[in-house]
């Protein structure tokens, strides 16, 4: 009887086709919930690099016409975002690294821009 019961045991739970479809659930899962979380934080950093470019710019160069914020992955700061004056005499020029998930940039006191 023990050889018997030993080799029930030792089957699997389940089948390897029901194993597979259960990994593939919850992988789905798990992007399900991390994809959003990406997107958000791809959206916000992208909004506040934007925001922080365009201060930084005002202050750095004031006769630019623009600025470009840019995720670079070789940038001149390294990898994270990068703040570009546009139009003027700075077509391109940079101005600041704002890092891998930018904040504001820190301007002199007094200053308003």
């Amino acid at each position: 009887m023990d050889t018997a019961d030993s080799e029930i045991d030792d089957r699997p739970l389940y089948g390897r086709r029901r194993r597979t479809v259960m990994r593939v659930i919850v992988l789905v899962a798990v992007a399900a919930m991390v994809l959003p979380l990406v997107a958000n934080l791809v959206t916000v950093s992208a909004a506040t690099a934007s925001s922080s470019c365009a201060r930084a710019v005002a202050y750095v160069a004031p006769d630019a016409t623009g600025s470009s914020a840019r995720f670079e992955l070789f940038g001149p700061g390294g990898i994270g975002w990068e703040c570009y004056a546009v139009g003027g005499f700075h077509d391109g020029r940079h101005v600041v690294s704002l890092g891998l998930i930018p904040g504001m940039v820190e301007l002199p006191r007094g200053v308003d821009a």
